[in-house]
């Protein structure tokens, strides 16, 4: 049987919608129409019904969606419902805002792990786990059955330390060195590159402004 494949749009705007409905549940809402979802984050109601279709029925005609019950429904389908175990390699000024984001804990991300080659970094506790030299990844990793590995690395090392990733267990990275990595088609591999997106940006003012 073929598989419906999900847009990758779709899946980043699932998340924006389960922050959003994380954010009106604390105001103590508890239905919700696409209509205003649509209004709080910035997308057509149209929009916010075919995102969810494509994973079954939530809401009920002319009543809304549960905002409790949806919330739950996104967090599950984006695999949120259990903890991630993390490593971040590369403690830079990048590495070091990301090892202390608060968010990456609230939705499910916990960081066990920290590399670096500094030997004035190692030995640092950053939020109570302590950074490693980049040769115990591939011990560390393993032993810890960390899923999740985020390179923050020079762009002359990320090769190696997703090398270093593979070897150890990983299942998928975050790569915000700005090189093209090559990875098995096993490990899902997303890259976060700050200039493209600035980029992007550009374009799109220059486009409204011509």
């Amino acid at each position: 049987m073929k598989t419906l494949k999900i847009p990758e749009a779709t899946i980043m705007r699932l998340s924006v919608y389960s922050r959003y409905l994380a954010e009106i549940d604390r105001k103590g809402i508890i239905t919700i129409s696409s209509g205003d979802i649509a209004e709080g984050v910035g997308v057509s109601p149209a929009q916010v019904r075919k995102d969810l279709a494509y994973f079954g029925e939530f809401g009920i005609r002319g009543v809304g969606y549960n905002v409790k019950d949806l919330h739950r429904n996104i967090l599950r389908i984006l695999g949120l419902s259990n903890e991630w175990s993390m490593c971040l390699v590369g403690l830079g000024n990048l590495g070091l805002a990301l090892s202390t984001y608060r968010g990456f804990k609230e939705r499910g991300f916990s960081i066990t792990s920290i590399f670096d080659n500094d030997p004035g970094k190692i030995g640092m506790l950053i939020d109570g786990v302590e950074v490693m030299p980049v040769d115990r990844i591939e011990e560390v990793v393993s032993e810890r059955q960390t899923q999740i590995g985020a390179i923050t690395v020079p762009a002359v090392s990320a090769q190696m330390i997703a090398d270093k990733l593979v070897k150890s267990g990983v299942k998928a990275i975050l790569n915000f060195a700005p090189v093209v990595l090559n990875v098995p088609p096993e490990v899902e591999l997303r890259n976060v590159d700050l200039s493209v997106n600035l980029e992007v940006l550009t374009f799109n003012l220059g486009g409204k402004m011509a």
